[in-house]
């Protein structure tokens, strides 16, 4: 299954599976699913409900 990348809505921080975020304990290859409930953002600290998928069409 090909790695999916997710925006923020509230300030356009882009979240790639394929990359993670390490610098949050997030590893690279880490599905969003498999993201902590209690991940935030790392540029504007809300929460996994203001993330959406992007279409990489």
């Amino acid at each position: 299954m090909p790695y999916k990348r997710l925006i923020c809505a509230a300030c356009g921080f882009v979240y790639d599976e394929e990359i993670g975020d390490p610098d949050s304990g997030i590893a690279p290859g880490t599905r969003w699913e498999d993201v902590p409930d209690d991940w935030m953002c790392p540029e504007c600290g809300v929460d996994k409900t203001y993330f959406e998928v992007l279409n990489m069409d």
